[in-house]
């Protein structure tokens, strides 16, 4: 069971971790911190991962999944928000406390699909609901900002421009998305957030509106094709398969590709897999939240 409303199922409460797509993602400037000016339409899919979680004397997590391996058990984002969040309840006269954390990881590691933030940002939602704290998404912003800059967007699971790193969230209506078939197809290869934005030209091509994403671009393709230059193949193949959009999700290396119908979105996927050894997912554009 995974429930992102709040579901108490035989394993515990659950709640759902939907994979981050950036649909467009302009790269502004490099700024004195060292960070960059972003402007990018964040979407969520209905594919992701699942964090389920039951009472528990201490803070422990488990990781299942095609790609636990790749995430561990450690000290990883999870248990991160966890922390963060136990604190922040004790700070504001409430109490946070342990629990049993169990990842089932789906979503590949260092795609450009957000799988480290998703996780991280569904943490906070569902110790906020175990531990009985039942503050708005809003008072668990300031918790998702500390944690990186994509966890902000995770934490809201709905369409929404985002400037500045990324952090700063405006919602955008997302009937224009919501249930748009999509296919991810990523070729296997992890490539590092860091070196797809220094290995960006720098030059400002101009800003993107949120309600024209299919007009706008991914900067950073460039830059991650030329470390990876198997990812200029995903978009050509994704192309040939008569998707209405095909492009890079944030730094990489995960391609999405946007169809006009479920069948035809099939058919690519059958098309992908049949010809090529990529790790590919067939989805579609989740709705806004019901938080």
């Amino acid at each position: 069971m995974s429930n992102s409303e709040g579901g108490l199922s035989e394993d515990g409460l659950s709640e759902d971790a939907p994979a981050k797509l950036n649909l467009a993602l302009h790269v502004r400037r490099r700024r004195d911190d060292g960070y960059h000016d972003l402007e990018t339409v964040f979407a969520f899919t209905d594919f992701g991962d699942t964090l389920m979680a039951r009472p528990g004397d201490r803070l422990t997590l488990d990781v299942v999944g095609p790609f636990a391996g790749a995430v561990g058990a450690g000290d990883n984002l999870v248990l991160r928000a966890a922390r963060a969040l136990a604190a922040a309840a004790v700070d504001g006269g409430a109490i946070g406390g342990g629990a049993a954390l169990h990842l089932d990881k789906r979503i590949p590691v260092a795609a450009g699909l957000g799988g480290g933030s998703a996780d991280a940002a569904a943490a906070l939602r569902l110790l906020n609901r175990l531990w009985c704290l039942d503050w708005p998404l809003d008072r668990l912003l300031p918790i998702a900002t500390d944690l990186g800059a994509d966890v902000p967007a995770c934490l809201y699971n709905r369409t929404m421009f985002g400037t500045g790193r990324g952090e700063r969230l405006q919602a955008v209506i997302d009937e224009a998305t919501a249930g748009l078939p999509v296919l991810l197809v990523n070729p296997g290869v992890a490539v590092p957030t860091g070196p797809v934005f220094e290995a960006w030209d720098r030059l400002d091509r101009g800003p993107l509106h949120p309600d024209l994403w299919r007009d706008g671009r991914n900067d950073l393709a460039m830059p991650a094709v030329r470390l990876q230059p198997v990812i200029a193949e995903v978009l050509d193949a994704l192309s040939a398969t008569g998707a209405t959009l095909a492009r890079m999700s944030g730094s990489g290396a995960t391609c999405f590709a946007i169809y006009s119908d479920d069948a035809a979105r099939d058919r690519a996927l059958d098309e992908i897999a049949g010809r090529r050894r990529w790790w590919a997912v067939a989805t579609a554009m989740r709705a806004a939240s019901t938080e």
